[in-house]
């Protein structure tokens, strides 16, 4: 290993270590880790916003005489009248053409996403069942998760008192949402058990040259 990538791992190292010192006490070793990654994050970015949106999407454009970008330029170069307080007001009409646009492009691909596709998700689980493919397994998973789908959806039917029979399917609903709820959380925590345990690795082989 050269000078180069030894002094890179050790200054990497001792970075890391000080992104830990956090667990002890907030200090200002962790505080000087910290505002060093939001700055060279805020650098990274504007480099890389250079490269694939002023250049390409801007400069290139009216460089090949679509004169119309200027508009959009225009536009953006507004937004920035926010740092001035007096000319403040300005950005408010290009900001507000920016929420506008992009809410109409916005509510189409949710309600794709998280309605249409989920329903069409849910009949697939249908039509599965009297497809030749089923198996016995296929069809009682199958069966399992309309059941959740269906008693989920019950809990949200807010029209109808919750007691009685409606009563016992929103709390069954109840217990699906939080098997889903603790499963995702369970899964944001092994995300993050394995992010310690790259860093471990990290310290212990690539750093300490242990093993």
């Amino acid at each position: 290993m050269d000078w180069s990538t030894t002094i890179a791992t050790t200054v990497a190292a001792l970075l890391t270590l000080a992104v830990f010192s956090f667990l002890y006490k907030d200090n200002p070793f962790y505080k000087f880790a910290e505002h060093l990654m939001v700055g060279v994050s805020a650098g990274y970015w504007v480099i890389i916003l250079w490269y694939t949106v002023v250049i390409p999407k801007m400069w290139q454009p009216l460089e090949a005489g679509k004169w119309y970008y200027i508009f959009p330029i225009l536009l953006g170069i507004l937004m920035w009248a926010r740092l001035n307080r007096k000319w403040s007001w300005v950005s408010r009409y290009p900001l507000a053409f920016y929420i506008g646009v992009s809410t109409g492009v916005a509510i189409p691909l949710e309600m794709k996403a998280k309605i249409i596709e989920q329903l069409n998700g849910s009949v697939d689980l249908v039509t599965y069942m009297h497809s030749s493919q089923a198996t016995g397994m296929g069809i009682l998973n199958n069966v399992l998760i309309l059941i959740g789908i269906m008693a989920a959806l019950v809990y949200f039917f807010f029209s109808k008192a919750h007691t009685g029979a409606t009563g016992g399917i929103a709390k069954f609903g109840i217990g699906v949402l939080m098997v889903g709820f603790g499963a995702s959380f369970g899964f944001t925590v092994m995300a993050r058990i394995s992010l310690l345990i790259e860093r471990l690795q990290f310290l212990l082989f690539e750093w300490l040259k242990w093993g």
